[in-house]
This record gives structure tokens, C-alpha cells and sequence, in this order.
């Protein structure tokens, strides 16, 4: 286990991410997730949504090129590739997730279509360029507001690409919301009229309620494992841990009752 050597701004945004309230907790993160395969979207519903929308051409050499930024420990990339036979270039800033995703691509018969690197996602999405698709799968403010992200993301991608965003917008006033700040409905709409991308399909409510519940419980269950067993390796750090899990609790929560998670579908104009 090992802080990758970042900035301070940048490694408060990974803590952010991953819902950590401080940065001395990455070095253990990897163990505490060592259990959770899936850090962020359903790759499922991901790979639903890009196949509904998105004409993957019979010729291999034409294959779909997509981007999975923030990708985690490469869930969403491997399903992509297992179900469309497209190609997927996954960018995560910790290296024991992208090991992971190594081993997954390979374990799922895709290596060939996958491939995985360290980067910093805040210096990638200002590189990365003529993508078919970009995925940010649960991911929070790490690239600025959600205005800046889909104006980041629109850049990634080819004119007509496609652009799959997981997020949550707010169901009632923000100060009721224990985890960071999040806008309504409305104001997604608006930004999204405003960076010229197209709302293809929403996917939200009991649509999506019912599959992140169940995933939700398994998480916190295995993450309370793991952070009691580094309780007793660090006593130390108890209370670093405790934080941890309680803040996963309140995200669960807010979910379940301030929030509506949400999947969007967008296509660049």
C-alpha cells in the first residue's frame, strides 16, 4: 500500500472521490476495497446504454474506441470490451486498481482490447482526445463543478461521440445532504443545454434504485470487514477508519433519501 506522489490538490480530489475525508487514508484504501470489484457504475447498464445508441460496425479493425476515465479497477472498460468487442483505454490515479484491472482484462479474456495506465485524470482529460465515448462513472466534483466536467468530458470525445456520466442530483435543499454539494435536475438540464451535449436516456429512480440498494449493503458490509481488520493492525488509526466507514454510511444514505442517483447518456453536438 503506497500514496501515489501527486500534488496535494490532486490527492485531496482521489480522497474526495472515494469518499474519504482525509488524505491519510489512501495509502489503505486499496485494502479497504480490496473486496469491491466494481468501484463505480453498473458496467451492465453501461454497456446497455452504449450498445442502444451507439452502431458498432461488424468490421474489427473499425472497432469503438472509449475511454473510461477515473476507471477504477477496470469493471466497466472489461465489460465494454466482453460485450461490444470494443476498445478501452482506462485511466485511474491509483496503481494497485489499475493492477487489478490488468488482471481482470486478462482473467476475462480482453487484454488485447484493454488497456490500463496510471494518470491523473485532471491532466488526461485535457490530452485525451477523439474518443467514440468517454465514460465518468461515480466519480463527484474530482474535475471541478458539473459544469466544468461535461465541458471536460465534450472535449474527449469525436463530434457526434458519446459522453455516459453517473452522478445524483438533489431531491430536496442541499444542507440536508451530509457528503458534498449536488444540483437538481433542473440544473443538469441547463448545463447540458449550455455545453451543447444531447441528452439521449436517463436512467434514474426505481430504474436504478433497486440494483445500487443491493450492491450498496454488500459494500458496506465488506468495507466495515476490512476496516475492523485494520483497526487491529493500526490501533492507532482506529478512529481514521471509523470515519471512513461512517462517511460510506452517510453516502449510502443520502441515496436512499436526499438523492437521486442518476445515469446520463449524452451525445456531443
Amino acid at each position: 500500500m503506497h500514496t501515489p506522489t501527486y500534488p496535494q490538490s490532486v490527492l485531496e480530489k482521489l480522497a474526495s472521490s472515494l469518499t474519504a475525508n482525509t488524505t491519510g487514508l489512501l495509502p489503505f484504501l486499496p485494502y479497504l476495497l480490496q473486496d469491491l470489484w466494481e468501484l463505480g457504475s453498473s458496467p451492465r447498464m453501461v454497456a446497455d446504454l452504449i450498445k442502444k445508441y451507439d452502431e458498432h460496425p461488424a468490421n474489427a479493425s473499425e472497432r469503438r474506441h472509449y475511454l473510461d476515465l477515473c476507471c477504477g479497477k477496470g469493471a466497466v472498460s472489461v465489460e465494454l470490451a466482453k460485450a461490444l468487442g470494443a476498445r478501452l483505454t482506462g485511466l485511474d490515479i491509483t496503481p494497485e486498481f489499475i493492477d487489478v484491472a490488468r488482471q481482470k482484462a486478462a482473467d476475462h479474456g480482453v487484454a488485447s482490447l484493454c488497456a490500463f495506465r496510471v494518470a491523473d485524470a485532471n491532466v488526461a482529460v485535457r490530452e485525451e482526445r477523439g474518443y467514440d465515448g468517454v465514460i465518468f462513472g461515480s466519480v463527484g466534483d474530482i474535475l471541478g463543478s458539473r459544469e466544468e466536467t461535461v465541458t471536460l468530458l465534450r472535449e474527449t470525445v469525436r463530434e457526434g461521440g458519446f459522453i455516459v456520466i453517473d452522478d445524483a442530483y438533489a431531491e430536496v435543499d442541499d444542507a440536508k445532504i451530509r457528503i458534498q454539494d449536488y444540483i437538481t435536475r433542473e440544473q443538469w438540464l441547463e448545463l447540458f443545454e449550455r455545453c451543447r451535449v444531447r441528452v439521449l436516456e436517463e436512467v434514474a429512480g426505481a430504474d436504478l434504485s433497486a440494483e445500487c440498494a443491493e450492491r450498496n449493503r454488500a459494500n458496506m458490509k465488506n468495507i466495515q470487514t476490512r476496516a475492523a481488520e485494520l483497526s487491529i493492525l493500526h490501533p492507532e488509526k482506529k478512529a481514521l477508519f471509523d470515519d471512513y466507514v461512517a462517511s460510506q454510511a452517510d453516502e449510502v444514505q443520502d441515496l436512499e433519501s436526499t438523492l437521486s442517483g442518476v445515469v446520463w447518456m449524452l451525445r456531443k453536438l
